[in-house]
């Protein structure tokens, strides 16, 4: 019970904090199940299906440039899950300094233990986001490399599983995967501040989620909600429809 006392406010901070995160994504799962395209990934989605289909119905003509896509996306990936291993091997050196430092971080904490086991099972859970944001990042490039490919295989006469849908869809895993790297790498920032004490990790997870808010929603949302229209609609050029099916 005296142990419980002790860590009382860091965990109510981490609760609540979960709380928020949780809460945000029922939110954004609502607005996504009623349109697809309300969040950037549901349009980054139907983006990647299209793409895929117009390489491959397009007779080869687009092969290079579907390789050159693919080698820039993977970049993207590998770059992260090189710096995703960085820190793993610097958080792991943070957790042999807990006898010295774990006083220190907390001296601008108004309350919250000081004790090393919890700044322990701080640094731990914070190796553990970071080995999940190394592990989806290294899917990302494994699936993209598959595409690699597949994408150049003619539409016609191929095997099912060589169907642009097929292809389209282990596309979107690979941008999936990436997402939830990026997302390990940004739930880090409360994780991080919590070293600092439980204030700190309420504080930063409030805004997270209002900077997740802001980031999520698409582009063309914010238009619809201003009562705009895109400036190709305006100019009378054809736009392409955002329909639902095609976010799936």
């Amino acid at each position: 019970m005296e142990l419980l006392t002790e860590f009382e406010t860091d965990v109510v901070a981490f609760i609540i904090s979960a709380a928020c995160v949780a809460l945000y994504y029922v939110f954004l799962n609502m607005k996504v199940r009623d349109n697809p395209t309300y969040s950037i990934h549901g349009v980054n989605a139907l983006a990647r299906r299209l793409w895929v289909e117009h390489i491959m119905r397009s007779n080869s003509a687009k092969d290079i440039m579907a390789v050159q896509t693919l080698r820039n996306f993977i970049m993207a990936p590998s770059l992260m899950a090189s710096t995703a291993g960085l820190l793993i091997i610097g958080t792991l050196t943070l957790s042999g300094q807990a006898e010295n430092i774990s006083h220190s971080w907390h001296v601008l904490s108004i309350g919250g233990s000081h004790a090393t086991q919890l700044w322990i099972l701080k640094v731990m859970l914070l190796l553990v986001d970071f080995i999940v944001a190394f592990f989806a990042f290294a899917m990302s490039v494994r699936l993209a490399n598959h595409v690699l490919f597949m994408v150049n295989v003619p539409e016609h006469g191929t095997h099912h599983a060589l169907s642009p849908r097929a292809v389209a869809h282990r596309l979107n895993r690979a941008g999936n995967m990436f997402a939830i790297g990026m997302r390990a790498f940004f739930f880090a920032i409360p994780l991080v501040f919590w070293l600092f004490g439980p204030y700190f990790l309420l504080i930063s997870s409030i805004g997270l989620v209002l900077a997740l808010h802001r980031l999520d929603r698409s582009e063309c949302e914010e238009v619809r909600m201003s009562g705009g229209e895109p400036a190709a609609a305006a100019q009378g050029a054809p736009v392409l429809s955002m329909h639902a099916k095609h976010a799936k």
